[in-house]
């Protein structure tokens, strides 16, 4: 199997950019309805989620796969912002369950007719 890393690496930052889009869209109104921060957030919430859903259109087809593998992707985004804006200290478990979610996604991603063709 000839696996074309120049759509391997722009598959996985589209995946990471869409996630990064998914979570600021669930991240500014976290911050406007627990954290009393101003009603200004929404316009960046809609925007995100423009930007999110703009992105969806962009992955390489709308079916349970390639929601499978993104679903992967997003877990261990999901793990990087929870360490690195939220400053929470990850635990062993959190590692392991990302280094797990990765290779399921890589799994995925890398099958004989997977995502990469």
């Amino acid at each position: 199997m000839d696996i074309d890393l120049t759509k391997v690496l722009s598959t996985l930052a589209l995946f990471v950019v869409t996630a990064v889009a998914e979570i600021l869209g669930c991240y500014f109104p976290y911050l406007i309805l627990n954290q009393g921060k101003s009603h200004w957030f929404w316009l960046p919430t809609v925007i995100a989620l423009g930007v999110f859903v703009w992105l969806l259109t962009l992955h390489p087809a709308a079916s349970g796969r390639i929601y499978a593998a993104y679903g992967g992707i997003y877990i261990f985004t999901a793990l990087i912002w929870l360490r690195f804006v939220d400053q929470v200290e990850l635990s062993r478990w959190d590692i392991m369950g990302g280094m797990v979610v990765l290779t399921g996604a890589a799994i995925i991603i890398l099958q004989p007719n997977g995502l990469i063709r």
